[in-house]
This record gives C-alpha cells, sequence and structure tokens, in this order.
C-alpha cells in the first residue's frame, strides 16, 4: 500500500478541532497524505470528480453529516470511497453508512491500527477504481485510432457476429470484413474475441 500511501490523500472531515489534529498526525507518521475540513460544506465547497483518495468523516456535525456528505458526493459523481468514524455508533447508523457503499464504521476510540486499516481499505478501492477508469481511456484512445469502418466491424466481432453476417449487413465481401477485422485487431493489440470483448466492452 505504500505506492497508494504516495498518490492519494485521506480527506479528513471533522467539526473537533483536536481529533482533526490527532488523526492528521497519526496519519501522516504513517506515511500518508491528508487534507483537513471542519465540515462537510467546506469539503463540498472545493471537491471535484478529479480528486483521488478516501474521505474518513465524522457522522455527527454541525450542519450536514457525514452520511448526507457521503450522499452528497455520490449525487454529484464524486466516487471517493468513505469511512465513517463517530462516538455515537448504533446499528441504525452503521446500516445506513453501509447502504451508502462506506468501506467501514469506526466507533471512536479507536486505534491507530483500525484507522489504518480502513484507509488502506478504502486506498484499495480506490485504487481499483482508477485502474478501471484508465483502462476505459486506454480503450478510448485505441479506439479512437480505428477507421470508422475497422471500428464498427470491431464492435460488431465483439457483439458475437460473425464474419458473414457482418458482410450482410455492411453490404460487403466477407473477405473485406476479414481485412478489416484483421487490421483493428492489430491496431488494438489483441489475438482473440476474448481479448477484444474486454477491451471493447461486451455487447450491449
Amino acid at each position: 500500500m505504500a505506492d497508494a500511501r504516495e498518490r492519494l490523500s485521506v480527506v479528513l472531515v471533522d467539526d473537533d478541532a483536536a481529533v482533526r489534529d490527532a488523526l492528521a498526525l497519526t496519519l501522516s507518521l504513517r506515511g500518508y497524505r491528508a487534507r483537513i475540513f471542519a465540515s462537510a460544506e467546506d469539503l463540498l465547497d472545493v471537491v471535484d470528480a478529479s480528486w483521488e483518495g478516501c474521505v474518513v468523516a465524522d457522522l455527527r456535525m454541525p450542519g450536514l453529516s457525514g452520511l448526507e456528505l457521503v450522499a452528497r458526493l455520490a449525487e454529484r459523481g464524486i466516487a471517493l470511497p468513505v469511512v465513517i468514524i463517530t462516538a455515537h455508533g448504533d446499528v441504525a447508523s452503521a446500516r445506513a453508512a453501509f447502504r451508502l457503499n462506506a468501506v467501514d464504521f469506526l466507533e471512536k476510540p479507536f486505534d491507530d491500527d483500525e484507522l489504518c486499516a480502513a484507509v488502506d481499505a478504502a486506498f484499495a478501492r480506490e485504487s481499483a477504481r482508477l485502474a478501471a477508469r484508465d483502462g476505459r481511456a486506454a480503450s478510448e484512445r485505441a479506439l479512437a485510432a480505428l477507421s470508422p469502418r475497422e471500428r464498427e466491424i470491431a464492435r460488431m466481432v465483439a457483439s458475437g457476429m460473425r464474419n458473414p453476417a457482418i458482410a450482410e449487413q455492411l453490404s460487403i465481401s466477407p473477405r473485406t470484413v476479414e481485412v478489416h477485422k484483421a487490421r483493428a485487431m492489430d491496431k488494438l493489440g489483441v489475438k482473440g474475441l476474448d481479448e477484444l470483448i474486454r477491451l471493447i466492452g461486451p455487447p450491449a
């Protein structure tokens, strides 16, 4: 998890300054980078979808609660994983947090290892999300390098259509289909249908 600690940030949101400072110090000593906010509203004023890392937010705060913060982030399409912390934990709140896809729900007082384990779990989820996003971007760049006909045929092949059916639909010869298919797969760097489907995506 060392690489993740270097490139991802922990966004701390807690209205208690002493708690914020203590958590920030703990994370800093363990090699994490932290951004600190005194309220959900302060975070929402500046956060956007380009941020990478996770959020550690107190459950009960003046103004928006930690759970309301999770909902607001989701409404904006901001997919940062969230860890909820609280001194007032109950089963209903924990269930609500996990329904909102929180990574963990920590009851104060928790120890440093519990906090770091929760953050590492959140970073693992974030790393998977970023890898998927980067993979999609790479696929889009690869597809953009194809000619319109190559892209069209590649998508039809990935959907499961065979050369004769593609040829009939496009009013071209099966041989022409094969030529475009071979060129597309060469440009995309794939060797078979499984790889093509993984790159382009399964049929809708």
